[in-house]
């Protein structure tokens, strides 16, 4: 409650009635005049905006000591202090330091943690009554007050941690090393224990064995896969030289810069392991210039591969089918291709240290080199006889036009086989055309069977283009087409062997040397069976006479 007096005032040289209105205000701000007690103007400026008054009090007449005596009207309440007036007697209230709001009241702490603008500390700040506590972290020193020496890391503190995280680093390092090599080597033990396996399965060891005990195979080599891998650039698409009905061929270069050819074969029978190595001995003891060289294997993977020489100039199907019709093969060149096949097969009926049936006589199969010599290829197909054996029973196996009829029918297989299907190759040379067209009509169709009916039937020479018929000369086409009518006989009895086929074939390519240089008549109707050159087609028993007669002529690429 506020009191106070204020005396009379009278101004005597106004003559004005006593003084009605009275106010407090600061000497500095107002300056008395008599007009602004008067004018309206002055009295509602005064009532709207005001005048700055300032009050200088204090609670009774007492001083603090006084006054803390007297605790029923003592004015500062819990968490304030009391202080003297300095203007007169009395006495005043203030909220202690911490703590703020009305201290006639009570005060309250105030909390200096929660306003981030108006927290002291730099790390960790903790509120108390009326006072806070700054703090540093684990590691740090310091004060922890903004305006003080806050929180610095300690030296010997961060030297463990680091350690700490150097040390476990390391280890995850080590063990991520460690499992990543036990994983490799696991992994590398796997593979050499399959390998073994697939090398066990496919007769590797007994392939060896065999090897070792014969000692005649210095040439022929087990390869480990890697070798073949990298020979092949990881058997890539662009190394395949084709593919056939048993399997890929791939373009290899070996270390020792040697081209090689690899057959990636389809399956392997594992039934006939044991004849399947014995095929590969054999076959790697094969040495004829008119076959392809088995150079070695490998074993490691489940489908066996074989390695063979490279042979870089096609195939005989490529030079006679796939070549544009303005070349043509001239006649010297395919009869010494086809008494080199022919060679070659009755060296493998016959020479050879095992008896081998190719099965697959074909021209896709006839490899040529840079000098047109020809190469049998592909023996996926055959089979070893035993001496003691004319004919072995088989799944029938073969290419479609030519394969052997009676082989078809009754799954014998004999060296005739091979005799029928070189008769169609014989007959491709002849005519170039392709053992199966269905292009054709079809009683043209199929090649074997057209051309015999045109044999029968004395239209052999429409069959025959005009440039063959003008190199080779008439004779000669027709004794080269009677060997083939008699390789594509329907009874295999009633055909030759390939060893008579080879030798006929050598007497007629001295013959056509012959007649590049002309001898005397007799040694030509000599060489020819007694065919003049004004003889027609041949009877059957003049064609018997032939086949004798150059029987005695000796083949010098037969082998012994």
């Amino acid at each position: 409650m506020l009191s106070g007096n204020i005396s009379d005032l009278q101004n005597n040289t106004a003559n004005i009635p006593r003084c009605s209105q009275a106010f407090f205000a600061n000497k500095d701000s107002f300056t008395f005049s008599r007009d602004k007690l008067l004018h309206d103007v002055y009295r509602k400026q005064f009532s709207q905006d005001g005048y700055l008054m300032t009050l200088d009090w204090a609670i009774g007449n007492e001083t603090c000591e006084e006054a803390m005596g007297k605790k029923e009207t003592y004015a500062c309440k819990e968490n304030s202090y009391c202080y003297n007036s300095t203007n007169g007697s009395g006495y005043r209230c203030n909220c202690s330091q911490g703590y703020n709001g009305n201290p006639y009241v009570g005060c309250k702490d105030i909390n200096e943690c929660e306003d981030p603008k108006a927290n002291p500390c730099v790390k960790k700040c903790t509120n108390k009554p009326g006072n806070f506590s700054c703090a540093c972290p684990h590691g740090q020193y310091g004060d922890g007050r903004k305006n003080g020496s806050g929180c610095m890391p300690n030296e010997e503190d961060t030297a463990f941690p680091l350690a700490v995280a150097l040390g476990v680093g390391l280890s995850l390092l080590f063990i991520i090393i460690g499992s990543l090599w036990l994983y490799w080597v696991s992994n590398k033990r796997k593979l050499i224990k399959m390998k073994a396996k697939f090398f066990q399965k496919n007769g590797g060891l007994f392939l060896r064995q065999q090897i070792l005990s014969q000692g005649s195979n210095a040439i022929f080599k087990i390869f480990n896969i890697e070798e073949l891998e990298k020979a092949t650039n990881n058997f890539n698409e662009s190394q395949i030289l084709g593919r056939g009905g048993y399997g890929t061929v791939y373009k290899g270069v070996l270390p020792s810069q040697e081209v090689v050819a690899i057959k990636k074969s389809k399956f392997v029978d594992e039934s006939q392991i044991e004849q399947f190595v014995n095929e590969i001995i054999i076959l790697s003891q094969i040495n004829h210039r008119n076959v392809v060289r088995l150079l070695g294997c490998c074993l490691e993977i489940q489908v066996p591969l074989l390695v063979y020489e490279f042979i870089s100039n096609e195939t005989l199907f490529h030079h006679i089918h796939g070549q544009s019709h303005s070349f043509l093969m001239p006649w010297e060149v395919r009869l010494r291709i086809a008494a080199e096949v022919a060679g070659a097969l009755a060296y493998l009926h016959s020479a050879a240290s095992v008896p081998i049936i190719h099965r697959d006589i074909k021209s896709t199969n006839i490899l040529l080199d840079e000098n047109y010599t020809a190469k049998v290829s592909d023996f996926g197909a055959s089979r070893s006889v035993p001496f003691d054996q004319t004919h072995i029973t088989t799944l029938v196996q073969g290419t479609l036009g030519y394969l052997d009829p009676e082989y078809f029918y009754t799954s014998q297989l004999t060296e005739k086989s091979d005799v029928y299907s070189f008769g169609v190759v014989l007959a491709e040379l002849l005519t170039r055309k392709t053992p199966v067209s269905f292009a054709r009509s079809e009683d043209q169709r199929n090649l074997a069977t057209f051309f015999t009916l045109m044999f029968d039937e004395q239209h052999l020479f429409q069959l025959i283009e005009p440039q063959t018929l003008e190199e080779a000369g008439m004779e000669q086409l027709f004794v080269v087409a009677q060997l083939a009518r008699r390789c594509l006989n329907l009874k295999r009895e009633e055909r030759p062997t390939m060893k008579e086929v080879a030798m006929e074939l050598e007497g007629l390519r001295r013959f056509h040397k012959q007649q590049l240089a002309p001898q005397n008549l007799e040694e030509t109707e000599h060489l020819l069976g007694g065919i003049g050159p004004s003889s027609g087609y041949i009877t059957e028993k003049a064609s018997t006479q032939h086949s004798l007669e150059v029987d005695m002529v000796p083949s010098m690429d037969l082998p012994r």
